[in-house]
């Protein structure tokens, strides 16, 4: 038998494997937990999944009722989650915490360029038009890039700690991670979110090469690092779902 992760979790054959909601079919997860004693149902970020927390061997006809019974909540709760359809000519993306237009300058090569036009932030793309979410996010991922590593350069020199490789991915469930080796690992969707919420993910993740925990400790070193920690959290839990519904 192969498994992986915890041995009191695992997951078993999706039951359904989708739920209808506001006209759109989302993939279902269920787990089994021996440790749960009810049902929790999770909108995963972007709300482009739900995930479904069950007490080991509960009964299908159990799960399905469970799923009728919250049908109106997550109508609602998804009703909240910004949909974006395919970024596309004269679209918006927001780019560290500004809104730029998009504009196709007509060539087919070159990278993109922030820069304004009367006015109005935008973002100049060279490409085909079905290139478009490409080029957006392979500019998002060269600003988080840059943003990113000096950030973290800043706040290890402060703590006086080295940490090791920078790596950059598109995580679904969190912004960033940082091993007991010292890699640190950042969603690139975070370009999308202002300066100092960006200051905050580097701060946190730095923060955990001197305290591997979220006790008080760990939260003193990060708000010494990153004064706006408070606000940033607080714009993450309620933004951020925006950013990963975002489609490229």
């Amino acid at each position: 038998m192969f498994g992986l992760g915890r041995p009191s979790r695992r997951t078993i054959t999706p039951r359904p494997v989708a739920v209808s909601v506001n006209g759109r079919d989302l993939p279902l997860l269920i787990r089994e937990n021996v440790r749960a004693t009810r049902m929790t149902l999770r909108i995963e970020p972007g709300g482009q999944a739900l995930k479904l927390t069950v007490p080991k061997g509960l009964p299908g006809h159990e799960i399905d009722e469970f799923l009728t019974r919250h049908h109106g909540w997550l109508m609602t709760r998804l009703a909240r989650v910004d949909q974006t359809g395919p970024l596309a000519d004269a679209a918006t993306i927001t780019i560290r915490g500004v809104e730029h237009r998009i504009k196709m300058t007509g060539k087919l090569r070159g990278l993109a360029e922030q820069t304004e036009i009367d006015g109005v932030p935008t973002l100049l793309l060279s490409c085909l038009p079905e290139h478009i979410g490409r080029r957006v996010s392979d500019h998002l991922k060269r600003v988080a890039k840059t943003e990113m590593e000096r950030l973290v350069r800043v706040h290890a020199a402060s703590l006086g700690k080295p940490f090791g490789s920078i790596s950059y991915k598109d995580t679904k469930s969190r912004w960033g991670s940082c091993t007991s080796e010292g890699n640190l690992s950042f969603s690139w969707r975070i370009a999308m979110a202002p300066d100092f919420v960006i200051d905050y993910l580097a701060a946190h993740e730095v923060a955990h090469l001197k305290e591997m925990n979220h006790g008080p400790d760990f939260w003193a070193t990060c708000k010494a690092l990153c004064p706006r920690t408070k606000e940033a959290k607080r714009w993450l839990k309620q933004n951020g779902s925006r950013l990963f519904a975002v489609s490229f």
